[in-house]
């Protein structure tokens, strides 16, 4: 790893009973491919269980917290915060791309920041402390991560534009949405994607970003704007 187990144990306050658990969640695949160390496990399997384990962790919070909200209220407050773009803001506020292990190839073109990655590798870490610790401590790590970090009134962390744009032309009977990559650009280690939202043949909104979902999201964001829709924080 770039920081010693330790460190990383330090800097999250937790310390495991089986460090291999948490170096595991901290492997990407392309570092066990790459160097074929015998019992060297990557983190797939750990970001499967972490996942699960976040979707009823999540829930139980969100059911205790807001005992006045909807069934559908409550599953799209749970789907802002198991998103991908919140799971990359909770990575890297524990700056946990520095201690990724990967790959040379991965490491080359920027594998540490990715944002894909990133969320994984917030999945696998909650799969292993889950395995190492039980539900409990999960719990306590999460209230001081995650759920201190959403508002009394259950304020979105991160602001789902696709979400809003497809339930706002769908309730007005608009017509469907297709959304396009439509540039690569930018050196491989700092990539940026171009994104373009279209209502049948009319280009709605533009955007860009890190990655392909982010720059879908912003497109989105700019086509909510074009049509002098409110956003929903």
């Amino acid at each position: 790893m770039n920081r010693e187990i330790k460190d990383l144990q330090k800097q999250i306050g937790v310390l495991f009973r089986k460090t291999e658990l948490l170096k595991q969640a901290f492997t990407h695949s392309s570092y066990v491919n790459e160097h074929r160390i015998a019992g060297h496990k990557d983190n797939e399997r750990l970001e499967f269980l972490g996942d699960a384990v976040l979707e009823l962790t999540v829930s139980e919070f969100l059911y205790e917290s807001y005992p006045g909200r909807s069934e559908g209220e409550l599953t799209k407050l749970r789907a802002s915060i198991v998103c991908e773009p919140s799971l990359v803001t909770f990575a890297e506020d524990l700056d946990f791309g520095a201690f990724v292990l990967l790959g040379k190839g991965e490491e080359l073109t920027g594998g540490r920041s990715r944002p894909a990655l990133l969320a994984d590798v917030f999945e696998s870490f909650v799969g292993a402390l889950y395995l190492d610790q039980g539900l409990e401590t999960v719990k306590t790590f999460l209230q001081k991560h995650v759920f201190a970090k959403i508002s009394n009134e259950g304020k979105l962390l991160v602001i789902d534009y696709k979400t809003q744009l497809q339930e706002h032309t769908q309730h007005h009977n608009m017509g469907s949405l297709e959304y396009r990559i439509v540039n690569e650009r930018g050196p491989a280690h700092e990539r940026e994607f171009v994104a373009e939202v279209y209502m049948e043949s009319e280009l709605l909104g533009t955007g860009a970003g890190r990655s392909k979902k982010e720059a879908e999201q912003q497109a989105a964001a700019g086509a909510l704007s074009k049509l002098n829709v409110a956003v929903q924080r």
